[in-house]
């Protein structure tokens, strides 16, 4: 069998399946089941701190990076036996999920479940953005990264359609079976990937290896050297612009689901399914795309027309949206049109993002330092989602529609700013 190291599509397969694995629990968790709340009643706010809860695990997760980097060696592979090791607890703590009978009325209870899944899918998330790091040439990031949104997207469609059809035809406890039985089967497909020659399929022996570059052997210098990379001036500035097209992204998403749910009539399942296989598709055909750009144009560029292709579009439908025009957002083929093409913008802002923070990595914490942008990246995530209950009861959904993609304008400006100093640095040092 080919190895990661040496097979591109076996590169794009495994990262795409790995992806998948952690796309289903967040859909089910974040679609399906909080789309299920708002049709049940549940207020704003409630949501609001159900999906900050079950997220807030993947905003911690930076603290996985530097054991991923530090305890390397076994015989398996270097980051494979991490993504076991995530694969089987997190499929362990999916179980728990199966405790909740009625998601109204152990609401406390799921929540924390699904969070605690969360502390182990997040190590997952880490350790396959490590070995995605290790294996895969700079040069084939861009359409890596875009196989990886497409796993996302997927799983994210049958976590959040096909496990909410469920919920509501079979039941809760059938929909979670369905889904830690998923998550068992790929846990199988991992034992037989290696990343290099010489991996053994299944073994615990340590080696020693000349091959592990610049992995420091004691925690202080990791960690000196991880906050020298952090917190370069040029890092924080390009990543702040980067949190804030996150934030804006997930705050109006989730309006846009309580607003179609709560004002406009939908049903949970009708929002959940159309979200989860024609903004799907739609995501999938565009994160294609958006790859091969990112490749071909460069990252950087492709994530400034991102930033403001997604600034335009917030503005833009929040003004139809707004008293003057109003009706058009009553109209059923533009709340799906806005529903489908709010479901691509996700995959497509990680699409452009991930390649531009990857180039940041320094090779010697190359695991935690990308560990700790997709956790920032997911607190930002968290905040959106926590800011969609607090603003969502006080403002109109057209209103923070414009209120996002303003703040997205900025937001690519700062982005701008970030390259463009970069670029000046780059000349001044090449000219001396």
């Amino acid at each position: 069998m080919p190895f990661l190291s040496h097979s591109r599509p076996l590169r794009y397969a495994t990262f795409g399946y790995l992806y998948i694995m952690q796309g289903l629990p967040s859909g089910f968790a974040l679609i399906a089941v909080t789309n299920y709340l708002a049709s049940e009643g549940v207020t704003p706010p409630v949501i609001a701190t159900f999906g900050a809860v079950v997220g807030l695990p993947w905003g911690v997760k930076f603290m996985w990076g530097p054991l991923v980097d530090r305890f390397q060696g076994l015989a398996m592979g270097r980051r494979r036996p991490w993504v076991l090791l995530a694969q089987v607890l997190a499929f362990g703590a999916s179980l728990g999920v199966l405790l909740t009978t009625d998601p109204m009325a152990g609401f406390n209870q799921l929540m924390w479940a699904f969070a605690l899944h969360g502390v182990f899918a997040s190590l997952q998330d880490v350790s396959v953005d490590a070995m995605a790091i290790t294996v895969t040439p700079e040069a084939e990031r861009g359409r890596v990264n875009a196989l990886m949104k497409i796993g996302m997207a997927t799983g994210q469609a049958i976590g959040g359609a096909g496990l909410a059809y469920l919920l509501r035809h079979g039941g809760f406890q059938l929909a979670a079976l369905v889904q830690s039985a998923v998550l068992l089967g790929f846990t199988f497909v991992t034992l037989f990937i290696r990343e290099s020659p010489g991996d053994a399929v299944f073994s615990f022996r340590y080696i020693s290896s000349n091959t592990i570059p610049a992995v420091t052997t004691a925690f202080g210098p990791l960690l000196r050297e991880l906050g020298r990379a952090l917190l370069s001036p040029r890092s924080m500035l390009l990543f702040l612009g980067v949190a804030i097209l996150f934030v804006g992204e997930r705050l109006f998403q989730r309006v846009y689901s309580l607003h179609l749910i709560q004002k406009e009539g939908w049903t949970d399942t009708a929002v959940s399914v159309l979200s989860g296989t024609y903004g799907t598709l739609v995501a999938v055909s565009l994160a294609l795309v958006g790859g091969w750009l990112s490749d071909y144009f460069g990252a950087r560029r492709m994530l400034l027309c991102v930033g403001a292709g997604m600034a335009l579009l917030h503005v833009g439908f929040g003004l139809l949206g707004t008293s003057t025009l109003g009706t058009y957002w009553a109209d059923t083929g533009v709340a799906t049109a806005g529903l489908i093409v709010r479901q691509t913008m996700d995959p497509v802002l990680s699409i452009a993002a991930l390649p531009v923070l990857m180039a940041l990595c320094r090779p010697g914490v190359a695991g935690a330092q990308f560990a700790v942008y997709m956790a920032l990246s997911n607190q930002a995530d968290v905040l959106g989602i926590w800011l969609s209950g607090q603003l969502f009861p006080l403002f109109s959904a057209p209103v923070l529609a414009v209120a996002c993609g303003l703040s997205m304008a900025l937001a690519t400006a700062v982005v701008g700013l970030a390259i463009g100093w970069n670029r000046q640095r780059s000349a001044y040092w090449s000219a001396r």
